[in-house]
């Protein structure tokens, strides 16, 4: 047995080598081991999987498993998303197993658990599925494997929620194109429009696991050729979704990438103001200082977490907000599931331009008027050689009390240390990766300039 981590969303590794038949099989029935001590043996256990290499094979082989060790065991007949499997697992009390390497090269396969709660399992319940590691099991009643069709109750769900009637009215001034990115979401989103009677023009519509020999992640370097198709079209929208359809992208009709967190902020204001709903909004401490002044204005209330999707979800549970969500592109709303839900997001971005009549380029632009400043920010990803040097490196920018000549006023300690600076409008983030002598710095501020000269100062 390798050395197997489970890190924010789960174990992942290269197929071939640390993800191969032997580890799945162990890290299956830790989850079994899990399941049983905390649930009992007549807990459902739902397995599910995405487009990657090996991923139907390595899923059969966990869902075997786990029938083995006397679990009932529903799987699905075919590839699906992450929030669709997570969406079952509430609907059906059950716990869920997904093979997903998310957004991380087509090298790498992985396995995410989630408790019948149906969001990412927390420190607490992967630690205690990391102990369970080579433990014995005695199996102790015959199991059972059914397989299940888990798209339609999902697609039922999705039509309560989203108005389709209005966004088949607002269709007649955008047009549509969906990037399937070779990702699990084909046969869904563009499903989800079919069945409603909405048309889209869709390109990258089949899986492939190597993901068009880019990467499975909807970001501008990865979206070109849907880029260009909206610059060649006049007045299309394009959407995309990572491999296992639990993040978005968005391009609006000028071919720009809609950030996250304009995102975030624009669904914020259409849910509270369009759809009136209550309640707060979750986000994380690297997310914009422009949701802070969003929620503000609306009156809503703002709760914040480390980084990481399980921490959003946790919170999305205590608080039940408006909306939660992550700058990397993934949120969920008030009444869904505490996981993220890429499709979903992209629909809700198409019901906010139905119901304003206005193009998302307009729809930005009105975000920056109503915010009064403009937010640019970026990540820096620092390789050092140990731990101690993240460590040491991190204690130094806590101890900082100005940086490029800018007073630091306060500073956050939830994840990492994050310097607020005195000019309101800039804040530095520099966090430790966790899985690796990494470094995350994150930098946001109001204009390129002041960006470019706290890039050069941290360097």
């Amino acid at each position: 047995m390798s050395d197997i981590k489970f890190g924010t969303d789960g174990w992942r590794a290269v197929v071939g080598k640390d993800f191969n038949k032997e580890n799945v099989e162990i890290v299956s029935r830790a989850i079994g081991k899990y399941v049983f001590d905390n649930y009992g043996i007549y807990k459902t256990i739902i397995v599910g999987y995405d487009p990657r290499n090996m991923a139907k094979e390595f899923s059969t082989l966990c869902a075997n498993t786990l029938v083995d060790m006397g679990f009932k065991v529903l799987y699905s007949d075919k590839v699906l998303p992450t929030p669709v499997l997570a969406y079952n697992a509430k609907r059906l009390d059950a716990c869920a197993v997904m093979f997903t390497a998310s957004h991380n090269p087509p090298e790498y396969l992985g396995i995410k658990f989630i408790p019948d709660y149906a969001g990412p399992a927390t420190s607490e319940i992967t630690d205690e599925i990391i102990s369970n590691l080579g433990c014995e099991y005695t199996k102790a009643v015959e199991g059972k494997l059914i397989v299940t069709d888990f798209s339609q109750s999902y697609f039922n769900r999705i039509e309560e929620i989203i108005d389709f009637e209005k966004i088949k009215e607002g269709a007649n001034k955008f047009h549509i194109l969906f990037d399937g990115l070779y990702s699990a979401s084909i046969g869904y989103f563009d499903k989800l429009l079919s069945r409603n009677g909405i048309e889209y023009d869709a390109i990258h519509m089949y899986h492939d696991t190597n993901f068009g020999g880019g990467m499975p992640e909807p970001k501008p370097q990865y979206m070109g050729e849907a880029i260009e198709y909206v610059k060649s079209h006049k007045g299309y929208v394009a959407f995309a979704n990572d491999g296992d359809a639990d993040r978005f992208g968005v391009i609006d009709e000028n071919g720009d990438y809609v950030t996250p967190n304009e995102i975030l902020a624009i669904l914020l204001m259409h849910l509270k103001q369009n759809k009136s709903y209550d309640g707060c909004f979750v986000k994380t401490v690297a997310g914009s200082l422009m949701l802070n002044i969003v929620s503000e204005k609306l009156g809503v209330g703002v709760v914040e977490t480390p980084v990481g999707f399980k921490h959003v979800g946790e919170a999305m549970r205590q608080f039940n907000p408006i909306i939660a969500g992550e700058e990397s592109g993934g949120l969920s709303i008030k009444g869904h599931i505490p996981e993220k839900d890429g499709i979903l997001a992209n629909l809700l971005i198409l019901e906010a331009m139905s119901y304003s009549g206005k193009t998302l380029v307009q729809m930005r632009n009105e975000l920056k008027d109503f915010v009064g400043s403009e937010f640019i920010n970026t990540r820096i990803d620092k390789k050092l050689e140990n731990f101690d040097d993240v460590k040491s490196t991190t204690e130094y920018f806590s101890s900082l009390e100005e940086i490029a000549g800018i007073r630091i006023s306060h500073k956050d300690y939830k994840d990492g240390v994050k310097l607020y600076l005195e000019d309101g409008k800039t804040w530095i983030l520099v966090r430790p990766s966790g899985t690796e002598p990494l470094l995350r710095i994150y930098i946001e501020t109001d204009t390129k300039d002041k960006l470019e000269n706290l890039k050069n100062k941290i360097a």
